[in-house]
């Protein structure tokens, strides 16, 4: 066992992914993309195969690829992914296969830093027990750690950090020609956002990376001093993208951002999210764009004008409020109080159908019993319908690192377990309501086990929520992935839906939901 210094002194000890948390609906972990790539068609159009016996011959060695943390680091490994294949390089889904592996990693908190130093080790072992040539750490461990990562860690052999995405292929020649200890950390330009990818989510959904960085500065985050300020990108850069995903066949398109509310602000003097969508939906015949990310008091009226009258833009947002608590909100140098927080709940509930989705930080340095019951009662008024819950993570560099009155480990896990235990009862209520009613569910394929097709409506957003199953009657016609299905949920099975196909399958959807009755327009 490695002795615990180095990085792990610097508190990387967490267990398991950045982005996996207790769901309020689901109770289904948001999904880190922890994969050595199963790949899609891409912007390109390309798709890699596991290597045949031939291709092992080839004088290029085999990459495998490890995507670890959220989906805008998801997108980084694609657009490595893409500068790998373009120079050549077979891609390997199978890491006992690969020659070299890249692995992409989160640092966010303390668990996302101890799964990609367990990641590194797991793939070490091929070193000794297999022919695995050279291993190359890029992301934020390396962005936050720097070269001390292959001293702590001997068995890295490069390391890039967050601006240098398009300096793998140097880092893969450079491991090719026998050079261990290469390392980049450039800064992240606009040139590092752009770029062409190679799409690993299911061909029917992609995430469109719009800004990196952040000038929030939370007390408790680390994102600005890894990711920088606020960078967006360009309107027509993201139009083009867009466009290119369209051609592919996306179906459902997923802005995300550090800050997605505040995209533009840099470039135009102002948030320009809502003429952002207008152009993608004018560009583009994607009909379903998803929005996550979205801080409360940036929830303009336009944005709220634009989820009532847009029919593309899903009546779904991500709203991360982290507490209820003035005093709490004050120290974790939040935007906005809980008044802001409530109204912008509020304003948002005017829209048909809105799904709320939240998480909450418990065990803030400070955070007191009564910082506690506020919340509870907080979160009973404003009735998320999907929430995470994380327990406070120290995290060096941050403001909230040095505070007084930090709390007791476990009595944050408690008061985390506190919350979900109300939320999961809230939960349990919300999904009675939605029998009788009907969804269009993009299917996602057929569950063997259960004999039924399964796929999501827009409640749910991709690799973070529930899903939908159901069966398709005598006579109808199968739904193929990536098709619209009318769906009437008839069960509740735990956080998940069940249901039947009322109507044949459809390219594009001809309604979103329907409550209490099968969709007659379908």
């Amino acid at each position: 066992m490695r002795k615990q210094q180095g990085i792990y002194i610097k508190q990387a000890i967490r267990t398991t992914n950045e982005t996996k948390q207790q769901d309020g609906v689901c109770m289904k972990q948001e999904q880190a993309q922890n994969q050595t790539t199963s790949l899609h068609a891409g912007v390109t159009g390309v798709t890699p195969k596991k290597a045949t016996a031939k291709e092992c011959k080839t004088e290029k060695p085999r990459i495998g690829f490890i995507s670890l943390g959220c989906p805008k680091n998801q997108v980084d490994t694609e657009r490595m992914l893409y500068d790998v294949m373009q120079a050549g390089y077979p891609i390997t889904p199978e890491e006992s296969e690969a020659d070299i592996v890249i692995i992409n990693t989160c640092a966010f908190i303390q668990q996302a830093q101890k799964e990609a130093i367990d990641n590194i080790l797991d793939v070490a072992w091929l070193k000794e027990h297999g022919h695995l040539r050279g291993i190359i750490v890029t992301g934020c461990l390396p962005q936050r750690y720097g070269e001390e990562v292959m001293k702590e860690l001997p068995e890295v052999d490069a390391v890039l950090g967050v601006g240098s995405v398009h300096q793998i292929v140097p880092a893969i020649r450079a491991l090719e020609a026998g050079q261990k200890g290469y390392a980049r950390f450039d800064e992240m330009t606009p040139e590092t956002l752009c770029g062409d990818r190679v799409i690993t989510t299911p061909t029917e959904v992609a995430y469109l990376k719009i800004s990196e960085g952040c000038d929030n500065r939370c007390a408790y985050c680390v994102i600005p001093s890894l990711r920088g300020k606020l960078q967006s990108r360009p309107m027509e850069e993201l139009v083009e993208e867009a466009q290119g995903l369209d051609r592919l066949g996306v179906k459902e398109l997923v802005l995300v951002a550090q800050d997605t509310t505040v995209w533009g602000r840099d470039l135009y003097g102002e948030s320009r999210l809502v003429a952002l969508i207008e152009e993608i939906c004018a560009h583009t015949q994607i009909p379903w764009i998803r929005l996550l990310y979205c801080y409360p008091d940036k929830i303009t009226d336009e944005l709220v004008q634009a989820f009532r009258t847009n029919p593309r833009l899903l009546p779904y947002i991500d709203l991360p409020v982290q507490h209820l608590s003035d005093r709490i909100l004050r120290a974790m140098h939040r935007k906005g109080d809980s008044e802001v927080i409530r109204d912008a709940v509020h304003r948002l509930r005017t829209v048909k159908g809105m799904v709320i989705r939240s998480t909450f930080i418990t065990g803030f340095p400070g955070e007191t019993e009564e910082d506690v019951q506020i919340l509870l009662r907080g979160a009973q008024a404003l009735r998320f319908d999907r929430l995470g819950v994380f327990p406070y993570s120290r995290e060096e560099g941050t403001p909230a690192y040095d505070m007084p009155d930090q709390v007791d480990e476990q009595v944050k896990q408690d008061r985390a377990d506190l919350v979900m235990g109300e939320q999961l009862l809230r939960c349990e209520e919300e999904n009675q309501t939605l029998v009788g009613n009907t969804y269009a569910v993009l299917c996602e394929g057929f569950d063997v086990p259960s004999g039924m097709f399964f796929g999501r409506s827009y409640r749910d957003a991709y690799d973070i929520d529930g899903k939908m199953y159901f069966t398709c009657g005598k006579g109808q016609l199968r739904p193929q992935e990536g098709q619209f299905v009318p769906v009437k949920v008839t069960q509740v099975l735990d956080y998940d839906l069940i249901g039947e196909s009322v109507g044949a399958p459809t390219s594009v959807p001809t309604m979103l939901f329907e409550e209490g009755s099968a969709a007659d327009d379908v």
